[in-house]
C-alpha cells in the first residue's frame, strides 16, 4: 500500500501522484495514512516550492472506492456501516491538507474527477486540464449529498446557480466546457499535461517563497473576509515580506540588470 501515493522532488517542485491506475485511482482508506505522512514533510521541506497534484493512467480519481472500503461487500449491507462511516470520515478530511498546504497547489487533471475526486481536483488552488478529463460531482446519483468541501469550494468558484446546478445533475463536465466555466486555468493535449505544468509549476517556483506563500494565504483568507480587514493583512504581509532577503536580491538585482535568486529567506 506504500506505492499507492508516490512524491517525487526536482526543481523545487513536488510531485504527487495517485497511484491507483487499476481503479482510476479511487481513494481508500490507507491512501489517508499516507497523505497523513506525506503532507507535513512536504511542508517542512524548504525545497519543495509547489505541489504538483496528478493521477496515474488515464484517470485523475474516480472517488471513495466503494469495494475497496467494503472488503468487496454490498456498500449497503448492515455489515458495511462501519465502512460507509469510514468513507464519510475519509472524505471529510480529504481536502484539508492540501488547502491547506502552505505554497501553491496544482492540480494537473489527467482524467476522470469524480464524486471525491471532484473535490480533490478543486482542493488545488488551480487545475490544468487534460483534453481527456471529464469532471462531475457524482453525489447524487449516489443517492447522496455533495461531501468533501464540494458544497464549499464550488460555489466559490462558479457561483451558488452553476454550483447548484452541477451537484443537483452530477452532470459530466468536458474538458473544453471545464477551461469556459473557469474550473480548468488551461486545458492541453495529454500528453503535454504534465510538461505544460512543470513548466507552469517551476516558474512559480523561481519566485520569491515566503511572498508566493503569503500571496496564496491572502488570496483564500480574503474569500472569508470584509475589504477593510483585509487590506490591513495585505499591509501586514507586504511588511513581512520587506523584512526579507529576496526582497533585498529583487531589488539589487533590478539594479545590476540580472535575474533575481530567491533563497526564501
Amino acid at each position: 500500500m506504500a506505492n499507492e501515493i508516490l512524491v517525487e522532488i526536482k526543481d523545487h517542485v513536488a510531485v504527487m501522484t495517485l497511484n491507483r491506475p487499476e481503479r482510476m485511482n479511487a481513494w481508500v482508506g490507507e491512501m489517508d495514512l499516507l497523505l497523513e505522512e506525506w503532507m507535513p514533510r512536504l511542508a517542512n521541506d524548504p525545497e519543495v516550492r509547489v505541489l504538483v497534484l496528478t493521477g496515474a493512467g488515464k484517470g485523475f480519481c474516480s472517488g471513495a472506492d466503494v469495494q475497496g472500503w467494503s472488503g468487496g461487500k454490498d456498500p449497503t449491507a448492515k455489515d458495511s456501516a462501519i465502512s460507509r462511516r469510514k468513507i464519510t470520515q475519509s472524505s471529510t478530511g480529504l481536502i484539508l491538507p492540501f488547502r491547506e498546504f502552505p505554497r501553491p497547489v496544482i492540480g494537473a487533471i489527467n482524467g476522470v474527477a469524480a464524486g471525491a475526486g471532484f473535490a480533490l481536483a478543486m482542493a488545488a488552488d488551480f487545475r490544468i486540464g487534460s483534453d481527456t478529463a471529464r469532471l462531475s460531482t457524482m453525489f447524487i446519483k449516489r443517492g447522496l449529498t455533495p461531501a468533501s468541501g464540494v458544497t464549499w469550494l464550488l460555489p466559490r468558484t462558479l457561483g451558488p446557480a452553476k454550483a447548484l446546478d452541477l451537484m443537483l445533475t452530477g452532470d459530466w463536465i468536458e474538458a473544453p466546457e471545464a477551461e469556459r466555466l473557469g474550473l480548468f486555468n488551461k486545458v492541453v493535449p495529454a500528453d503535454q499535461l504534465m510538461p505544460v505544468t512543470l513548466e507552469l509549476a517551476r516558474k512559480i517556483a523561481r519566485m520569491p517563497p515566503i511572498a508566493a506563500e503569503l500571496t496564496k494565504k491572502a488570496v483564500w483568507r480574503g474569500m472569508q473576509s470584509d475589504l477593510v480587514p483585509h487590506l490591513d493583512l495585505e499591509t501586514h504581509y507586504q511588511k513581512l515580506c520587506f523584512g526579507t532577503e529576496d526582497f533585498k536580491e529583487s531589488t539589487q538585482a533590478f539594479i545590476e540588470k540580472r535575474e533575481p535568486r530567491f533563497k526564501g529567506r
